[in-house]
């Protein structure tokens, strides 16, 4: 019957049409939502004491398997990085580095990590890699977008490094810590991206260690820039990194517990 034939015109198409199908299937199982899905086995070891999380107004809480997080959409960042490190979490297992991915777990999406490339900055973990080698899954995590920020590059492996290699040891000599880090977040920051990713001027540690029925604190504040001095330097009262940062250390503790907690530097409790 005339006109039934198929053009080679619309033969054309529907081989486009195909390709594209095909291409997109793809693309989703090379590159699926949660490349870093979590593992079925959960260590213990990697649990946050709850009244050990700081708050952040405006974050939204994210867990994942062996660190938690308070994104902030204002900037694209997390406010605050929480994991436990455990002297058996100090390997040395080589593991392959992945691609940075967008936090699947992050309701609004976390910043893609183009908006670093040709940024001038690093794209800075907050919870280290190194930390956590014990597990491909806990390794791969750590490449979430929401889990870096920028750092100049200086900094990044300078005397930021130098601090995350002291927290190592103190796991190591005292077999666990806490530790919350960020960038101090406000809104007069410089951005990068076409997302705004903002570029915090300085960066805290929080490290917390339990002793008997004692707490130890200590906390540091770093500017986003290369330095010579030693991090005992940047050691800072919690009380005054709030100040700076917005941020609120040991909410559910009694107003008495937080402020002996926070307004005291004891270095004496720490073996740098």
């Amino acid at each position: 019957m005339a006109g039934s034939r198929i053009s080679r015109k619309q033969w054309t198409y529907i081989l486009l049409f195909w390709i594209v199908v095909v291409g997109f299937w793809w693309l989703e199982k090379q590159f699926p939502d949660d490349p870093y899905k979590s593992d079925s086995d959960r260590v213990e070891t990697s649990v946050f004491p709850e009244d050990f999380l700081p708050y952040y107004q405006g974050g939204v809480q994210v867990l994942h398997d062996y660190y938690l997080l308070s994104y902030v959409e204002k900037y694209e960042q997390s406010a605050w990085v929480a994991y436990t490190l455990d002297k058996a979490h100090l390997t040395t297992d080589q593991r392959v580095r992945p691609y940075y991915v967008q936090d699947p777990e992050v309701p609004s999406g976390s910043a893609h990590w183009r908006n670093f490339k040709g940024s001038g900055y690093d794209r800075g973990h907050l919870c280290p890699a190194g930390d956590r080698r014990f597990s491909e899954t806990a390794y791969n995590q750590t490449f979430y977008t929401s889990n870096i920020s920028p750092q100049d590059s200086r900094f990044n492996a300078g005397i930021w490094n130098e601090l995350e290699q002291q927290i190592r040891s103190w796991a190591k000599k005292y077999g666990r810590v806490y530790v919350i880090t960020g960038g101090v977040l406000r809104n007069d920051l410089n951005t990068i991206g076409e997302e705004g990713v903002a570029v915090p001027e300085a960066f805290y540690k929080v490290v917390i260690r339990k002793a008997g029925d004692d707490i130890r604190v200590l906390g540091f504040l770093m500017s986003n820039a290369d330095s010579d001095r030693q991090i005992q330097e940047f050691v800072i009262p919690l009380d005054e990194l709030e100040a700076l940062s917005g941020l609120d250390f040991f909410p559910e503790f009694s107003e008495g517990v937080q402020q002996s907690l926070e307004g005291d530097i004891a270095l004496r409790y720490w073996d740098f």
